[in-house]
C-alpha cells in the first residue's frame, strides 16, 4: 500500500517536472533566434577610427593605415605582397584583369558553386569560363573533371574554397605545375583554412579575400589581393588607382617611366586602363584591429563546426565533410536525400524558429542556373552537374560565429533533426 502511494506521488512529481520543463523549453523555443552573423564588430575596432576623426585634418582616403593593414595581412597569410581593395568582388575582377594583361584571352576553368563575381570577372575580361561539377565532400571543384578539361587554350584554374573547406589536393597542384597552368584562389569564405598546414591563399599565383560583414573578419566592405609576384603586386596597385604610375610602389621603376614620358605631368601618368577600387583609412584601421583576433575567433569557429556536425542526424544530413584544415564562418547543412516535401518542412521549421539560412550555399547554388549566364553560355546539359544540383536544391548554410555557444548549437541541431 505504502509502495503504491509512493509510486503514485513519484509519477505525479515526474509528470509535473517534465510538464514544467517542456513549457520552459517551449517558451525559450518561441523566443529562439539564430542570425547568420552576430557581433562581428567590437567597440575596440572603432577606437582608432574615433581617434582619426578627432585629428585636426584627418586623411580618410587610402593612406598609411591601408598600407599597414596590407603589411600585417601579408605577414599573417605568409606572402610577400597584398593590395587592399573595396571588395572581394573587386579583388576577383582585378586578378583576372591582370591575368589578361599577362597572357591575353583563352579559357579559365571555374567551379559551378561559387560567388557570381568569380564568373563575371572571367567573362567581362574576355575569357571563356569552363565549368566543372563539385566534390560533395569539400564543395570545391571535382579534381578529375578539372584535369580532363585542361587543353591548349586553358590559361588558368580559378578555384573557390567554399565556406571554409579546402578545395585543393596534391594531385591537382602537381598536375597544374606540370602542365604550367596558373592557379588563382578565391579564399573569400575561408580565411585561415589550411592545406597540409599551409594557409589557403598561398598556393596560387594570386589569391583573393573578402572582408564583407558576414565573413571571418570585416572592414565593413573590403577585399584583398595577395601574391608573391612583385610585378603582379605593382600592377594591382596601379590598376586599383586608375592605372597611375605614382601608385606602383617602386621608386626605381617610377623614375624610369618619368624620364620616358617627360611630356606628361609625372603625377598623372596612366600606365594601364585602371579603375578606382581603393579602400580607405577607416577600413584599414578596422582591418588592423580585427586581424589581431582572427586566429582566436577562427579556433572557436572550428570547434563550433565540429560540434555541429557531430550533433546532426547523419541519416538525414551530410556530416562527413572533409574538414581537416577547414575554417568555416558558416555551418553547412545538406539534406542527404532528394525530397522536396522534406525540404519544405525543413525550411518551414527554420523560419518558424527564426533560424536564418541561405539555400544553395555559396552564391545561391549552381551558377549555370542563373539568368546572367545564358547570354554567354547556352550549350550545356544541366544534368551533367548532378552534385552541384543537389547542393543547389538541398544545401544550406546557417550562422557560425565566435560567441556561439554549444548549448545553442545543440538546440539548433535538435530543431533540425526533428524537422522531418
Amino acid at each position: 500500500m505504502y509502495f503504491q502511494i509512493y509510486f503514485f506521488h513519484f509519477k505525479l512529481l515526474s509528470y509535473r517536472y517534465y510538464s514544467l520543463n517542456f513549457k520552459s523549453n517551449y517558451k525559450n523555443h518561441m523566443n529562439f533566434k539564430h542570425q547568420l552573423m552576430s557581433n562581428n564588430f567590437q567597440k575596440k575596432d572603432f577606437k582608432s577610427v574615433i581617434k582619426l576623426f578627432n585629428e585636426k585634418n584627418p586623411i580618410l582616403t587610402q593612406s598609411k593605415s591601408v598600407e599597414k593593414f596590407e603589411q600585417n595581412w601579408s605577414k599573417w597569410l605568409g606572402v610577400k605582397h597584398s593590395v587592399f581593395v573595396n571588395s572581394g568582388s573587386s579583388a576577383n575582377f582585378l586578378s583576372i584583369f591582370i591575368l589578361k594583361e599577362m597572357m591575353g584571352s583563352g579559357e579559365i576553368i571555374v567551379p559551378t558553386l561559387t560567388w557570381v563575381s568569380d564568373i563575371t570577372s572571367v567573362i567581362l575580361n574576355g575569357f571563356k569560363p569552363v565549368f566543372v561539377d563539385i566534390n560533395p565532400n569539400n564543395l570545391g571543384m571535382n579534381d578529375e573533371q578539372v584535369l580532363k578539361k585542361i587543353n591548349k587554350n586553358t590559361k588558368a584554374v580559378f578555384i573557390t574554397h567554399v565556406l571554409g573547406l579546402n578545395a585543393l589536393s596534391q594531385k591537382l597542384l602537381d598536375e597544374l605545375k606540370r602542365k604550367k597552368i596558373i592557379l588563382i584562389e578565391d579564399v573569400c569564405e575561408s580565411h585561415g583554412a589550411t592545406f597540409k598546414n599551409k594557409k589557403l591563399g598561398t598556393f596560387g599565383l594570386i589569391s583573393n579575400f573578402s572582408f564583407y560583414y558576414a565573413h571571418h573578419m570585416s572592414t565593413i566592405e573590403g577585399g584583398m589581393i595577395s601574391t608573391n609576384d612583385t610585378k603582379i603586386y605593382e600592377t594591382a596597385r596601379m590598376i586599383r588607382s586608375h592605372g597611375m604610375l605614382r601608385e606602383i610602389g617602386n621608386t626605381k621603376q617610377q623614375s624610369i617611366y618619368k624620364k620616358k614620358y617627360r611630356n606628361l605631368n609625372s603625377d598623372f601618368i596612366f600606365m594601364l586602363p585602371g579603375f578606382n577600387m581603393r579602400n580607405n583609412e577607416i577600413g584599414g584601421l578596422i582591418g588592423i584591429s580585427q586581424l589581431k583576433r582572427l586566429d582566436s575567433n577562427n579556433n572557436k569557429r572550428k570547434k563550433n563546426y565540429e560540434f555541429f556536425l557531430k550533433n546532426l542526424d547523419s541519416k538525414k544530413f551530410k556530416t562527413d565533410f572533409a574538414i581537416k584544415g577547414s575554417c568555416n564562418y558558416a555551418l553547412t547543412l545538406v539534406m542527404k536525400n532528394k525530397n522536396y516535401k522534406n525540404r519544405k518542412k525543413l525550411e518551414l521549421v527554420m523560419k518558424k524558429n527564426n533560424i536564418e539560412f541561405r539555400r544553395g550555399m555559396a552564391g545561391g547554388g549552381n551558377q549555370l542556373m542563373q539568368p546572367y549566364i545564358k547570354k554567354y553560355i547556352n550549350k550545356f546539359k544541366i544534368n551533367d552537374f548532378k552534385e552541384v544540383n543537389h547542393i543547389h536544391h538541398f544545401g544550406y548554410y546557417i550562422g557560425n560565429y565566435p560567441d556561439l555557444k554549444t548549448n545553442k548549437i545543440e538546440t539548433i541541431c535538435k530543431i533540425l533533426n526533428n524537422s522531418f
